[in-house]
């Protein structure tokens, strides 16, 4: 059943250079319980899509066009009292770096109780046992007395699992996990995607995963949507994305990966995907990697190809005239 349904979505930042167009008529439903991964380059649009669900681009520099309904109730339309209520209750996020996000001045116990007496009708005692049992929930050792500490107090790892603590506080119905292994060891990083799927499986959760990292995408997603400048180019199962990339700029992502390298003289080598990325203030109709494309005809810069179902079904969705898998497969 779908939970979030998001529609010609866009975002739109004001600049003293012009308008610069952050998500340009994104689309993607998420059902209850499901992993959903966001995947690209910097800068292709996955935080600013991923943030105009819950409305948390300032007012004042961004616009948020399209459509987002959450169990049927469209956000875009929420005054912001109402969204506030929405936010931390329905939809939680936990933010890319923990050490900026948590304040230094107050135990992490605090912060997520700050949370529970926003949301819930708990009394003090309720909260403090609430807050123990939420950092145990997310594989805090010796929660109890872990609840006292100061932020800096705490390894990554630890302050990482303290958002996603402070986030699921009220059994949110969406996640949304903005680079929730940034920075953090190969080991600590298992160990935050082991929370995250615990919490689907444990809370029903659903979950929105902003990532660059494609071993992680690998680990955790169900879906998977491809962006490049701003647009999705890709959208299917996770499985069919590694299995028979459609798009050439999947394929170039996912050749780019040390695994993939390709062996030349002796050595393996990364591939790289020639070419810079376009401007975020141009939105042509036109395809906008075609500049960097080894398939690019004179058709991709005529028009701007539409999401259409790929070959194989299943639900595979693609944004290109010459979809396909690898030309040398």
């Amino acid at each position: 059943m779908t939970l979030l349904e998001v529609s010609g979505l866009r975002v739109t930042y004001r600049t003293e250079d012009g308008p610069v167009l952050a998500a340009k008529d994104v689309s993607f439903s998420l059902g209850r319980g499901e992993i959903l991964a966001l995947v690209g380059e910097s800068g292709c649009g996955k935080t600013a899509t991923a943030m105009a669900i819950p409305r948390l681009l300032d007012d004042t520099r961004a616009t948020i066009g399209g459509s987002v309904l959450l169990d049927g109730v469209e956000l875009t339309a929420l005054s912001e009292r109402r969204m506030r209520d929405v936010r931390g209750k329905d939809i939680s996020v936990v933010f890319q770096e923990p050490m900026t996000s948590l304040n230094p001045a107050f135990t992490v116990g605090r912060q997520i109780g700050e949370v529970l007496r926003q949301h819930t009708g708990l009394t003090r005692r309720q909260v403090r046992e609430r807050v123990v049992e939420l950092l145990d929930l997310v594989g805090v050792p010796d929660a109890r007395r872990r609840a006292g500490s100061y932020p800096h107090e705490l390894s990554g790892g630890m302050r990482q699992r303290v958002m996603i603590a402070t986030a699921v506080a009220c059994d949110p119905k969406v996640l949304i996990a903005d680079e929730p292994t940034t920075a953090l060891d190969v080991t600590i990083q298992a160990g935050v995607l082991d929370v995250i799927r615990d919490l689907r499986e444990q809370l029903g959760t659903a979950v929105i995963l902003i990532t660059h990292d494609l071993g992680v995408v690998a680990e955790v997603a169900d879906r998977v949507v491809v962006m490049y400048s701003g647009r999705h180019v890709e959208h299917s199962p996770t499985a069919a994305v590694f299995d028979r990339p459609q798009h050439p700029y999947t394929i170039g992502l996912l050749d780019a990966l040390p695994a993939r390298a390709a062996l030349r003289g002796g050595r393996r080598r990364l591939t790289e995907i020639p070419g810079l990325v376009p401007s975020p203030a141009t939105d042509p109709d036109a395809c906008q990697f075609a500049p960097r494309c080894p398939r690019a005809t004179a058709e991709c810069t005529a028009a701007r190809p539409a999401l259409t179902g790929a070959d194989g079904g299943d639900g595979h969705l693609v944004a290109c005239y010459h979809p396909g898998p690898r030309r040398d497969a």
